[in-house]
C-alpha cells in the first residue's frame, strides 16, 4: 500500500525585517533559541554553514535524549528565500525540504513555511512544531 504524502504550509507575520528574519535562520546564536528548541529541552549544539550546500545541526537535548536535527542548504536567497533539507534523529529516516519564503510587509515580514514530503498521518504534529517555530523566531527578532 503506497503511502500518503502532504505538503504542510505555515505563515506567519513578523515584526521585524526581511533581512533580521533571514539570518536569523543561519545564525547559530540566534537560531538556538527558536530552531528545533523545545520548551523542556536543552540546545545543547548549533553548528550552522551558512552558504548553499553548507550543513548545519543542532541538538536539543530531551529528557536525556539527544535529538539531532540536521540538513543542507540547497538555496539561498537573501533575504527572500530559503531552503534546506531535513531529517531528525530518532524518529524516521525519511529526509523532506523545508522551504521559507519571505516576502516585506510593512516594516516586517510574511513568512510561509513550506515542509514535505510528509507522510499524511504527521502533518498535524509538523504544522504545530512549525508553528511554535515560527513563533520562537518572532520572539528572537522582534
Amino acid at each position: 500500500m503506497e503511502q500518503l504524502l502532504v505538503d504542510v504550509r505555515v505563515a506567519r507575520r513578523i515584526d521585524a525585517s526581511p533581512e533580521r528574519v533571514f539570518d536569523a535562520w543561519l545564525d547559530p546564536e540566534r537560531a538556538r533559541r527558536f530552531l528545533f528548541a523545545t520548551p523542556t529541552g536543552e540546545m545543547v549544539r548549533a553548528e550552522i554553514d551558512p552558504r548553499l550546500r553548507g550543513r548545519y545541526c543542532l541538538v536539543d537535548r530531551r529528557e536525556g535524549t539527544d535529538v539531532e536535527h540536521r540538513g543542507e542548504y540547497l538555496a539561498l536567497d537573501r533575504p527572500r528565500r530559503l531552503v534546506f533539507s531535513f531529517w531528525v534523529s530518532g524518529f524516521h529516516d525519511q529526509v523532506s525540504r523545508v522551504a521559507i519564503d519571505i516576502v516585506p510587509a510593512g516594516a516586517g515580514a510574511d513568512i510561509t513555511l513550506t515542509n514535505g514530503p510528509l507522510p499524511a498521518e504527521w502533518a498535524e504534529r509538523a504544522r504545530e512544531g512549525w508553528a511554535g517555530i515560527l513563533d520562537g523566531l518572532a520572539a528572537t527578532t522582534e
